[in-house]
């Protein structure tokens, strides 16, 4: 059977079984049965030894306990303190509230490093106090579902780690390359939103004056998050713990500061840790199963002929990196983050490292496609999150109030990829 035949098939099924609303890991794990069955003449057991290959690594370990993390966050309520110290500290600009979504988003992120938690966490937090005074839906619902992504950039960050990995590449370099891109993109972001806020005066009520006192206070409140943050990131770029073990030290603090702030129940305790649980299944489950799907198409030779056609391009370097953006930026529109990179790694790495790209840098510039991707309709998942916590309004409508906000996300890969030292130069001074 030739290589176009095999192809059509493989791919054909697994694009029919999606639109027919299978989960995503249960498609490509049949579409991975059938290429075993089929073409490779393997038995299925395959599956037991991927899943055994892909998660026995310790440095995964650390994905539940992040988990974790962030759901003690959301479910306790304790970000409530959290946004409201970063509102209190730049409320005296155009749009404060949601600039403060970003702020809060920023610290939140480089707690726990996931965007569904960030997202789901503010949108409860923070939309009701938007809509009480005032603010345009349009700036509210695009703020918080943008400033959501922001967890996946900020190390630690869960895609990061799962990226590691399956690339073989050092979690505490990457989490190095990210500090710096993160507070970029938090900047342009808080931007975006002053200079939409003056354009359009309407979208916002009028700035209240702050003062100096007001703004000390602000940073007290914030004082306990950001002592999370310098214990968990610290210690790793301190080279005292793994990523692992601050993940655990991270869990610790979450509990110690939900009872600090009284607001730990058991019921919060509980539903965090079957979160915790949910997620890593999930993420366990698709990791592997695109395994098998990778080892199919490296047999039947496609990953080799579709690494030999990009580089064949007639573009250039750059000019085959852009392809590839496009193509993350189309397939960001119809995937989730994890599985367009779980699916997608086997072909693209080749392809960046015949290039001479480095793997620390191309994982930054994932993490930015894959934000794209999140708030990209039809199908970006923070724009779903967000539906679900707001359901009154649509999410077309969640969509359009993105819109503006794209312009410093795409300025922030060309960024990147103008000047890579900003996510390299970190992880070469610390490591």
């Amino acid at each position: 059977m030739s290589l176009e035949l095999m192809s059509l098939i493989l791919i054909g099924s697994l694009l029919i079984l999606l639109a027919a609303g299978v989960h995503i890991a249960i498609a490509i794990g049949l579409v991975g049965a059938l290429g075993l069955l089929l073409f490779v003449d393997q038995p299925l057991n395959q599956f037991a030894f991927s899943a055994f290959v892909v998660m026995n690594s310790f440095t995964l370990t650390a994905v539940p306990l992040f988990s974790f993390m962030g759901a003690i966050f959301h479910n306790t309520g304790v970000t409530q303190f959290l946004f409201s110290g970063a509102d209190r500290l730049i409320r005296g600009l155009p749009g404060g509230i949601a600039g403060s979504v970003m702020i809060a988003n920023a610290i939140f992120g480089a707690m726990e490093g996931s965007s569904v938690a960030a997202t789901a966490t503010f949108g409860k937090t923070c939309y009701p106090e938007m809509e009480r005074l005032g603010y345009k839906p349009s700036l509210s619902l695009g703020s918080i579902a943008v400033g959501g992504t922001l967890a996946v950039l900020i190390p630690p960050s869960v895609i990061l780690i799962v990226y590691g990995t399956l690339q073989t590449v050092s979690v505490a370099r990457l989490f190095a390359a990210g500090m710096i891109p993160g507070i970029i993109l938090a900047s342009l972001l808080i931007l975006t939103v002053i200079v939409l806020v003056k354009l359009n005066p309407s979208l916002a009520p009028k700035a209240l004056a702050i003062t100096m006192r007001e703004r000390l206070m602000a940073l007290v409140e914030l004082l306990p998050f950001l002592g999370v943050v310098g214990l968990v990131l610290g210690s790793i770029f301190g080279g005292i713990m793994t990523p692992t073990e601050a993940a655990s030290l991270g869990a610790a603090l979450s509990i110690l500061l939900a009872l600090a702030y009284r607001r730990m129940t058991f019921a919060a305790l509980k539903e965090s840790m079957w979160a915790a649980v949910s997620i890593t299944a999930m993420l366990a489950l698709l990791m592997f199963t695109s395994r098998v799907l990778g080892q199919v198409f490296q047999y039947i030779g496609l990953i080799e002929v579709f690494s030999g056609f990009m580089l064949g391009l007639p573009f250039g370097k750059y000019g085959i990196f852009a392809v590839i953006c496009v193509m993350y930026l189309i397939l960001g529109m119809f995937f989730e983050s994890f599985a367009m990179l779980v699916l997608t790694l086997p072909f693209v790495s080749l392809i960046i490292s015949e290039l001479g790209f480095n793997f620390v840098w191309f994982g930054v510039v994932y993490v930015v496609l894959a934000e794209i991707g999140m708030v990209t309709p039809p199908f970006g998942l923070m724009l779903f999150v967000l539906h679900n916590v707001v359901p009154q309004h649509d999410v077309m409508k969640i969509a359009l109030g993105v819109l503006p906000f794209m312009i410093p996300l795409l300025l922030m890969l060309v960024i990147l990829t103008a000047f890579p030292q900003l996510a390299l130069w970190l992880p070469g001074i610390l490591y």
